[in-house]
């Protein structure tokens, strides 16, 4: 089980790779929202869904939260979590199908 110092080391770095990623907010000149744009706010989803889930737990630890807001919080992070695993498993098997690929 991680300690809140390390889930908050964890949210740290990801949010500096957030806030240093080459990702535009922009459109693309297709008139839709470019991947990077897409894959930042996923990521930002998730990192707010944890942040979310902690500050829950750590309010439910000193007497402030109800359970179930915990069980819900926790609930939420982990499908955030697991749909970012998924995609990201998708995305590694397309970029496999695509080097397979004969030119």
């Amino acid at each position: 089980m991680a300690s809140p110092t390390v889930a908050a080391n964890a949210y740290a770095n990801l949010a500096r790779i957030l806030d240093t990623g080459g990702a535009n907010k922009g459109a693309e000149p297709g008139g839709g929202p470019s991947f990077g744009a897409l894959l930042k706010d996923a990521i930002g989803s998730v990192l707010d869904a944890g942040k979310k889930s902690d500050t829950q737990t750590v309010a439910m630890a000193s007497g402030k939260a109800n359970v179930m807001d915990v069980v819900t919080a926790v609930a939420e992070t982990d499908v955030a979590v697991s749909t970012l695993v998924s995609v990201r498993d998708r995305v590694i098997q397309s970029y496999e199908d695509i080097m397979k690929m004969s030119i």
